[in-house]
């Protein structure tokens, strides 16, 4: 079985254990129609724990259903910008502050952060000056730097926090604010790595911040980012049910005269519960969170970046080509995709936008437009394609199909992505 594809070793154990397709979907929750593209190459399994639980139903261990040369090398490659945030969150630098909060004991404490860390003397001391840290922190984070984002959050962490605790009155809310801003870039890093665990804690303390700086909306832009955690550790329910919290507590804020602020945090949440309840398999409930969302940009008529979400119909428009992709309806992806200009969005979004559409073609086995996709994504961002695992099965696909003669292009992106030694 060493020269089969994922989807004909699935149907071998599937026919073996006398499965008919419908039985089969039956017993992962899955459509017959899922079950069908994925045998036949048109769909792939681009997650570890789907990939599980197939081997479950099937009775194999996974990496049987996996061609061997294929098998994900993920574990030993962790991003550098991992373990500087993970030891950016251990600790509690403001501990010296909550039990002394006298100057000497804020003076102590951050000398001793300092001694440990380093480097915290260049950091903000005050509200204004951490709030244009929070956005140097976003700049980094729309344009997919992992790694310079991971150094600037090992000491900006630290030092927001003692600098938040030590304050009082609205300059405290002020620093708070700018703490969770911090905190949610944490997340959304973590969260497109895929370390859930690290991303999680780093968005529950942003949604922490954010309450102690009295603004709401901003705790409701931490839960779309923890929507996004659970999004991106395939754990759906987790995130179907943040989503539902989160909007039914806007909800009754939502009209005519709604601030463009809430309009976008309401709408970006339901995009994300598009994106959910697409891979539950549920289009009705899909298109309505859809429905929702275009409502929102509808009312804004125009693209925004509240909170970092960058809700506006650009972006609506790039979250119906993903939603198609992932109902396995390449042809209306690539339609939609066709009449999008997402230029004014930033260079995370279109690349993530690119490999959504190489998705499209990958469904329809067009192997050289799914190379051109990946290509142009890895020149906007290439710290997030090379740790994205849906460009890593395509490109091994792509590897699988020329087999012995692979192109150059092709084997320069798998190096890359580390597909290819």
């Amino acid at each position: 079985m060493n020269d089969l594809t994922l989807g004909q070793r699935i149907a071998h154990h599937r026919r073996r254990r006398g499965l008919s397709q419908v039985k089969f979907a039956e017993l992962l929750d899955r459509s017959e129609s899922w079950v069908s593209q994925v045998e036949r190459g048109t769909r792939t399994v681009d997650r570890l724990s789907v990939l599980g639980e197939v081997a479950r139903v099937l009775d194999v261990p996974a990496n049987e259903l996996l061609p061997g040369s294929f098998l994900p090398a993920d574990g030993d490659r962790e991003h550098p910008s991992v373990r500087a945030v993970r030891l950016a969150l251990s600790g509690h630098p403001a501990l010296a502050v909550l039990l002394d909060s006298s100057p000497e004991a804020i003076s102590q404490s951050a000398d001793a952060i300092t001694e440990l860390l380093g480097r915290l003397d260049e950091a903000p001391t005050d509200p204004a000056e951490l709030e244009a840290r929070a956005d140097e922190a976003w700049e980094m984070a729309h344009a997919s730097r992992f790694t310079d984002l991971g150094e600037l959050l090992l000491t900006l962490i630290p030092q927001a926090e003692l600098t938040a605790h030590r304050l009082a009155g609205e300059p405290q809310q002020d620093a708070f604010a700018a703490l969770a801003r911090i905190y949610q870039a944490a997340a959304a890093i973590m969260s497109k790595l895929r370390e859930t665990d690290i991303a999680w804690v780093a968005a529950e303390r942003g949604i922490a911040a954010a309450e102690r700086s009295g603004d709401p909306l901003l705790a409701a832009a931490g839960d779309f980012r923890l929507a996004h955690v659970f999004l991106s550790g395939d754990q759906l329910s987790q995130a179907e049910r943040v989503v539902n919290v989160a909007t039914a507590a806007l909800e009754p804020r939502v009209g005519d005269d709604s601030s463009p602020p809430l309009l976008s945090v309401w709408g970006a949440l339901h995009l994300v519960g598009a994106v959910v309840a697409s891979r539950q398999e549920r289009p009705e409930t899909a298109l309505a969170n859809m429905r929702r969302a275009q409502e929102a940009a509808d009312r804004l008529d125009e693209d925004r970046d509240d909170f970092e979400t960058e809700f506006g119909p650009t972006n609506v428009a790039l979250h119906a080509v993903a939603i198609a992709v992932e109902l396995g309806d390449a042809g209306t992806a690539l339609r939609r995709a066709a009449a999008i200009d997402p230029s004014g969005l930033s260079t995370e979004r279109r690349a993530r936008f690119l490999v959504d559409v190489a998705r499209a073609h990958h469904q329809r086995r067009q192997g050289r437009e799914v190379l051109q996709r990946l290509q142009e994504a890895y020149d906007l961002t290439p710290e997030q394609v090379e740790g994205h695992p849906d460009v890593r099965e395509m490109v091994r696909d792509l590897v699988q199909d020329e087999g012995q003669r692979i192109d150059p292009d092709l084997r320069r992106l798998a190096q890359r992505v580390a597909v290819l030694p």
